[in-house]
């Protein structure tokens, strides 16, 4: 990954200068002044800050404080600092945000210092300041800008809270959104994890077992164990829990055995922390009125005749075929001359009593959307097309074709289709009425666009995207750990909310805010 800049813009510039100064000529030299370490506390957003031992620590110079303008320092404060030729440095406050990040070193700090004053030109918030006439000027400290926490700056410009007291210290409190450290033990990273209700979920496993617990998010060291199976080998990687939220519920599934022999499990939990069992077997499912739809896959999808109703209360051993028993259901078929290649498409949905879902007959028939009712199981064609897979969204049908790739919509019935994409579609989703889109740009990135059906369709972010998610009314994108930024949220009409400059691993299931594992040392944080 590449090393997140910092700043030292004021020897960038002398150096830029001095190579375009004609000979005998000279700009005015950088000022040494004497600073100091705080001997008071100081804390930022909460953190408190360690100087001793801190390669870039605060400074004090005629009394003021100062910060250094590091890569994580400046966006901890919702700052960010770029530098110029012409322009020179400016600092500005953005939509930004950071984890603290403490700058550890294995020396210990001197209590005096001598810092230079940059002659360099200085844009705050859009207005330039002269930094050679500053009572409290910027400062140049190991190769690092330093910023002076006066209330002029600090509470006029940038709007943070700013407190002084003789017992606690400094304490400045910045208005950008705040990355919280989640306090889960560090097995947890090994599996899944979800913020649900007010609690957390996760996973510890010992020998051959897998526990599951949860944890209130108040007091997270207060764990319970809801949850527990053994997964009978040590000769092969503990198998992984993936929890869901299906219909503001929350379930988890894991994977039992080998083969044709192994099953995929099925837990439900409720809002007491009560974990069940419900269902077992390569399939999928979805609740109606009526009771749970299931669609079988796995080796059971070839036979067709694959879908299925499990009456309220009963066991799988009494559920009903729905639909017709020469069709397969729920997946998608693809032909390499007479070979049929089934993929699970989990294109299946339900509207009241009508079920929506993807249909194949014989060869010249297959990927069509079908309606069954499950009233009458009578069966009716929607869309006459080959479809890769579908949504309803809104009480519209949102489907992906084979021979385009493109995104379409259209009412539940089918009529009045409209091509939405202009481009491939690898993902799709809907916020406030607003559909976005991903294409492959190339291998592992993409691109995120927003529909436009009567005009081209705007690309929402500059820069590829590893992937994408809608989470609590967001667009959460993960970018490329050769960003600068590791994630990104924007809104319900794809304009931008926050980057994160953390490193990011995994953006997990939550109904809160924004849960995500750092990639730096594999801690959770969360982003209300």
């Amino acid at each position: 990954m590449i090393r997140k800049k910092i700043f030292g813009y004021s020897g960038i510039f002398s150096l830029f200068m001095s190579l375009l100064m004609p000979a005998g000529s000279s700009l005015a030299a950088d000022v040494s002044v004497r600073v100091t370490l705080p001997d008071f506390e100081v804390n930022l957003n909460g953190h408190k800050v360690e100087n001793k031992f801190c390669e870039y620590p605060l400074l004090v110079y005629r009394d003021i404080t100062y910060f250094p303008m590091t890569w994580y320092d400046t966006r901890l404060l919702g700052l960010e600092a770029n530098w110029s030729p012409d322009e020179g440095l400016n600092i500005k406050q953005n939509q930004v945000t950071s984890s603290y990040v403490p700058y550890n070193s294995d020396h210990r700090n001197a209590a005096t210092y001598s810092a230079e004053v940059p002659t360099s030109t200085v844009t705050i918030n859009g207005k330039e300041i002269d930094n050679t006439k500053e009572k409290y000027p910027l400062l140049s400290f190991r190769d690092i800008t330093y910023f002076p926490m006066t209330w002029r700056f600090a509470h006029d410009d940038f709007g943070w809270d700013y407190n002084w007291d003789n017992n606690s210290g400094l304490s400045i409190t910045s208005n950008n959104p705040q990355i919280q450290t989640v306090d889960l033990p560090a097995y947890a990273g090994k599996n899944d994890v979800t913020l649900f209700k007010g609690y957390y979920y996760f996973v510890e496993t010992t020998g051959t077992t897998n526990h599951v617990y949860r944890a209130p998010v108040q007091q997270s060291s207060l764990k319970e164990e809801i949850y527990s199976y053994n997964f009978g080998t040590t000769d092969r990687m503990p198998r992984v829990i993936s929890f869901q939220i299906r219909d503001n519920t929350l379930w988890f599934t894991y994977h039992l055995g080998e083969g044709v022999t192994g099953s995929d499990k099925f837990v439900k939990i409720s809002d007491d922390g009560k974990a069940e069992l419900m269902l077992s077997g390569y399939l999928d499912f979805r609740d109606t009125p009526d009771g749970t739809l299931i669609v079988l896959h796995g080796a059971a999808a070839y036979e067709r005749g694959n879908l299925y109703l499990l009456p309220p209360g009963q066991d799988e051993t009494n559920r009903k075929r729905v639909g017709d028993s020469g069709v397969l259901y729920g997946s998608h078929v693809t032909y390499n001359g007479d070979v049929e290649d089934v993929a699970n498409a989990f294109s299946t949905s339900v509207i009241g009593d009508d079920v929506y879902v993807l249909a194949s007959h014989v060869q010249s028939d297959v990927n069509k959307i079908y309606k069954i009712n499950l009233k009458t199981n009578k069966n009716t064609m929607i869309v006459d097309t080959s479809v890769n897979w579908f949504r309803i969204i809104n009480n519209k049908l949102y489907y992906v074709k084979d021979k385009d790739k493109a995104l379409y919509s259209s009412k539940l019935d089918g009529t009045g289709e409209v091509k939405l994409s202009d481009h491939a579609v690898s993902w799709f989703d809907s916020i406030n009425g607003n559909v976005f889109y991903t294409t492959k740009k190339e291998d592992n990135l993409y691109e995120l666009y927003k529909a436009d059906s009567n005009g081209e369709d705007p690309l929402v972010w500059t820069t590829p995207i590893v992937g994408v998610q809608v989470l609590n009314e967001r667009l959460v994108c993960k970018l490329s750990e050769n960003d600068d930024y590791g994630l990104v949220l924007l809104g319900g009409s794809g304009s931008l909310v926050l980057e994160v400059a953390d490193p990011i691993s995994r953006i997990l299931t939550s109904d809160n805010g924004i849960l995500i594992q750092s990639s730096r040392d594999s801690s959770f944080k969360f982003i209300r």
